[in-house]
């Protein structure tokens, strides 16, 4: 069950395509229910995501006609919550994923205090059997919030796409230091695009904040959503992948730079600390600008032996292990 899925392009969507596709491999059935199913409405403030009206009704309909021995519920959206409420209405065991701080993204928005959103997604998550977070920070950090019942689950990258010889011709003046993801507040790209340095800022993604950093910064390139092939080509051609987001939860996009022979540069916070190795793979410090001149002096050859340590093989059996598996279907009756 998830309430992020295509055609929005994140790395929540991108984990479980990857998930998807490597659990059927694996020999597994798989069902998405997701807000294509229903009618949807834009959500406040990020129209280009629709948040499905989920009436029980039509999800009761969907598992019925699937009978899934295993539940996952990825967000914690207008779905997620339904099929929470279904399933603990039948006694029937789920897991959860956490991808998204979404108390904190509320807060860049409305004027909704942490002490009253936590507790919420808390309650959301704490019912599960288990909820799947994707690096031991962000466990650590879950868990002085009063989570329970965490389990690892990490990330993996396609490297025979994010390969440095994906490059193709940008006609852009390097050095090129890129962001890639959406372009949103809660991304923090703004610190970013507000750094000296020499050489071209390139923004590959879209959101609702474009416009406005457009006019801001009109030095810097706006590639907009880039996908497949493309994406990988543009990233391959990076001296250095930034990653301002002092909110993310993971970033596969910095595995997808490491895959490139790309280098990161980024703060040292919970999503890239257990992710970029200074000296290895990119560069973390609170300065963003000397992470970038650091980064970019990384040898790519040890960026792309990093990529290569995560697979979404690995990935995929990792969540696999995680669900609650039943012998008996979740079915029609309540």
């Amino acid at each position: 069950m998830t309430d992020a899925w295509h055609p929005q392009i994140n790395g929540v969507v991108t984990t479980l395509t990857q998930t998807v596709k490597h659990l059927e491999l694996m020999g597994h059935q798989v069902t998405v229910i997701n807000p294509q199913l229903f009618r949807s409405v834009p959500c406040p403030s990020y129209p280009e995501i629709r948040l499905a009206l989920a009436w029980t009704g039509k999800l009761k309909k969907h598992l019925s006609e699937f009978a899934p021995n295993a539940v996952h519920i990825a967000t914690e959206g207008p779905l997620g919550w339904a099929a929470r409420s279904v399933c603990l209405k039948r006694n029937f065991p789920y897991t959860t994923s956490y991808h998204t701080r979404f108390p904190e993204y509320i807060n860049m928005r409305f004027p909704i205090p942490l002490s009253w959103s936590y507790p919420v997604v808390r309650t959301f998550h704490n019912r599960a059997e288990r909820m799947m977070v994707a690096t031991p920070a962000l466990r650590e950090e879950l868990h002085q919030r009063n989570f329970v019942n965490t389990a690892p689950w990490s990330r993996g990258v396609n490297t025979d796409l994010f390969h440095p010889k994906a490059q193709i011709e940008l006609g852009i003046d390097g050095p090129i230091q890129m962001y890639v993801g959406r372009v949103a507040v809660e991304k923090n790209i703004e610190a970013f695009l507000e750094l000296d340095l020499v050489g071209t800022k390139v923004v590959v993604g879209d959101g609702p904040a474009r416009k406005e950093l457009e006019k801001k910064y009109p030095r810097a390139v706006f590639a907009g959503y880039r996908k497949g092939k493309e994406l990988a080509g543009y990233v391959a051609n990076a001296d250095v992948l930034v990653f301002p987001s002092l909110t993310d939860t993971f970033g596969v996009v910095m595995l997808e730079a490491n895959g490139c022979g790309v280098p990161v540069a980024a703060y040292p916070v919970t999503g890239p600390i257990n992710v970029v190795k200074n000296g290895v793979n990119g560069w973390l410090d609170e300065d963003l600008a000397t992470a970038v001149n650091k980064a970019m002096h990384v040898s790519r050859t040890s960026c792309r032996d990093t990529a290569l340590q995560y697979s979404w093989e690995a990935c995929s059996e990792q969540f696999f292990n995680n669900l609650a598996i039943v012998d008996r279907p979740l079915g029609s009756s309540d």
